[in-house]
Order: C-alpha cells, then sequence, then structure tokens
C-alpha cells in the first residue's frame, strides 16, 4: 500500500445471530496500482486464479 489512501470496498456477512462481519479491500488496478482516488475508472474481472481489479486501460488487456 502506498500513502494514505481512503478508498474502501466492503464486503458484508448478515448471520442469524447480531453479529455483523466485513472485510475491506482497497479499490486499485491490479497492474498499475491506480484506483478510484486517482480519478480511474475500476472493472472487477474473474480469472482462473480468482477475482482480479483493472482500471479501463488494463482491463481490454486481459
Amino acid at each position: 500500500m502506498r500513502g494514505n489512501k481512503s478508498t474502501l470496498m466492503q464486503d458484508l456477512t448478515f448471520i442469524k445471530i447480531p453479529e455483523i462481519k466485513s472485510s475491506v479491500t482497497e479499490v486499485e488496478c491490479y497492474v498499475c496500482g491506480k484506483g478510484l482516488q486517482d480519478g480511474i475508472s475500476i472493472t472487477a474481472k474473474t480469472l482462473s486464479h480468482g477475482i482480479v481489479l483493472f482500471c479501463d486501460a488494463h482491463y481490454s488487456l486481459q
């Protein structure tokens, strides 16, 4: 992680008991590291090894 970043992607899990679990991941391109904080649009793509995030410039290359 580089510097202070404030962009978050949150994945909430609701369970029958009143407990909420969440995890947070920064939204940035897998290739160049740019993200929403840089004014870049991010798109997720499912690859053989899992879901990867790409900016517009790198999404079309995959």
